[in-house]
């Protein structure tokens, strides 16, 4: 394993710690039980790499080849279950104010590091088509907290809140074009400071794309 491989699993890990933390504080937020938290927790952290793969054909895909990830995000989520269990019976209960902040933090992360380790992917499956790597990098980013969103009947974030998905676009964009010109190394670490740059500047300045107004008398047939 050289360093490149190191770095990537590095960065695999702290991504599926990330959103599964992710998918374990909006499961929380929704009063779901343990298997509940562990459950939104894992289909987070791994949903967007399982969607991946099935695109780049990769059978069975790698949350089942390498369970290391399933694994970290399960315990991540019952780790977090069960601090904020303990927490709240203590009689300390400030979750619904740190909500927010949490999971921008949480998501900020993982949505970097899955767009560019996407990218990477399936690049190492053979692929080099420009179109296809952007999409897949950011399927891999998005994907898990779109059916985290899914689940918990919750309108996806993705396609609602501060240039998200388009960080992930942006991001992937500048990963794929700098891999022509730096190695993998720097464009992927590239490519990651772009979409937390990108999000974090989104959410201080309230960054939306346009969007419709409906209002309570309108109608549609």
């Amino acid at each position: 394993m050289d360093y490149l491989d190191i770095f990537i699993f590095v960065m695999e890990i702290i991504g599926t710690i990330a959103f599964a933390s992710s998918g374990a504080m909006l499961a929380i937020q929704k009063e779901m039980d343990l298997f509940g938290v562990g459950v939104l927790g894992v289909t987070t952290s791994v949903g967007g790499g399982m969607i991946r793969d099935l695109i780049l054909g990769a059978i069975p895909p790698l949350m089942f080849q390498k369970p290391v990830y399933t694994v970290t995000a399960m315990l991540t989520s019952m780790l977090l279950f069960v601090i904020i269990y303990v927490r709240r019976n203590l009689g300390n209960d400030k979750i619904t104010a740190a909500y927010n902040k949490t999971m921008l933090v949480f998501d900020t992360i993982g949505l970097g590091v899955f767009t560019v380790t996407g990218i990477n992917t399936a690049k190492n499956a053979g692929y080099d088509q420009t179109f296809l790597l952007i999409f897949v990098g950011v399927i891999t980013g998005v994907g898990g907290g779109l059916l985290r969103d899914i689940m918990a009947q919750e309108k996806p974030y993705i396609l609602t809140k501060h240039i998200y998905a388009c960080a992930s676009i942006l991001g992937a964009a500048v990963c794929v074009f700098l891999d022509t010109v730096l190695d993998d190394l720097a464009a992927m670490a590239a490519g990651l400071i772009v979409v937390v740059l990108t999000r974090i500047f989104a959410t201080h300045y309230r960054w939306n794309l346009p969007k419709i107004k409906t209002g309570e008398n309108d109608e549609y047939h």
